[in-house]
């Protein structure tokens, strides 16, 4: 199994003076323990699971380019971009820019979008759920145009693109990689069955994930797609200590062998690459138990 970093958070001491070298600092650290990936959400506000929308939040493509020049081997996307956040000519040319710079390390992670409050406060539209996942769609048929080098016109419902160029193409082979987050069974899992290269589960326990994992399954047989295809990742936490009491807000940690027997079963039922956060990310040695789970689940 693979493991990837999530930073949801940017609030660090003396931010925002310190917001650079400490995002830089975190990429190198995770990619040093082992990690195979680093992700950002794509918002403008801070979401109010993490904290109050006033809270520091960088917009995600140009975070990412600068991880990029911070590391060598970690894969980069947002986990994930709302559809409507960029039309989507420009966001398959912001993607794969990133993936040309990287040198192939780029992923395009998208979902339908759900934060009202930041696209009303920026004054960015914000259909119907409907039109959302409509718009959603059009993206991805876009998505493969372009990645492959298809300039054919595209005439969708929403989006009308004469030309969609893509120059230079992107780098990843056999093409820039898609992932689709989100957990619904008739629109969001049939769009993976569809396009995507890998699914995104928030971590419903190992019960809640195969279920999801099996209703893709359906939709794979249905499209005559070969679910082994699709890559199956979980976002969940995953907060690491010694002895597996209680971090300094109260919430509870646990040791990396805990930590492993959960990867473990999520790894039983298919789940190949799984994405946490860490609250401690920022401080100094917070990844040493993060290689040990890192070794620990490569090696069990």
């Amino acid at each position: 199994m693979k493991l990837g970093l999530q930073v949801p958070y940017f609030s660090w001491p003396d931010a925002p003076a310190s917001i650079g070298p400490t995002l830089a600092q975190i990429a190198k650290d995770a990619e040093a323990a082992g990690m195979s990936s680093l992700w950002l959400m794509d918002h403008f506000f801070q979401i109010e699971m993490v904290g109050p929308p006033e809270l520091e939040m960088l917009e995600g493509y140009t975070a990412l380019a600068f991880v990029a020049a911070q590391t060598k081997t970690l894969q980069l996307g947002t986990l994930v971009t709302g559809v409507t956040y960029r039309h989507p000519g420009v966001l398959l040319k912001t993607a794969t820019t990133l993936d040309v710079l990287s040198e192939g390390r780029a992923w395009l992670g998208i979902g339908a979008a759900w934060n009202e409050e930041e696209h009303l406060g920026l004054g960015v539209p914000y259909p119907s759920l409907k039109e959302r996942f409509e718009r959603l769609e059009e993206t991805l048929q876009i998505a493969h145009q372009m990645r492959s080098g298809d300039e054919t016109a595209y005439h969708g419902m929403h989006y009308q693109l004469a030309r969609p160029l893509n120059s230079p193409l992107p780098l990843s082979k056999p093409h820039l990689p898609i992932m689709v987050g989100g957990s619904g069974e008739k629109k969001t899992l049939r769009m993976v069955a569809q396009y995507a290269d890998a699914c995104n589960i928030f971590d419903f326990g190992p019960e809640g994930v195969k279920a999801k994992y099996d209703v893709l399954d359906g939709h794979c047989e249905k499209l005559g797609r070969d679910p082994d295809e699709i890559q199956r990742t979980v976002i969940t936490r995953i907060a690491l200590s010694r002895d597996g009491g209680e971090d300094a807000l109260g919430e509870p940690t646990m040791t990396v062998a805990h930590a492993a027997d959960k990867l473990g079963a999520l790894a039983e039922i298919g789940t190949q690459a799984v994405y946490f956060g860490m609250a401690n990310a920022h401080e100094s040695g917070a990844f040493e138990l993060v290689e040990e789970l890192v070794a620990e689940v490569k090696d069990p």
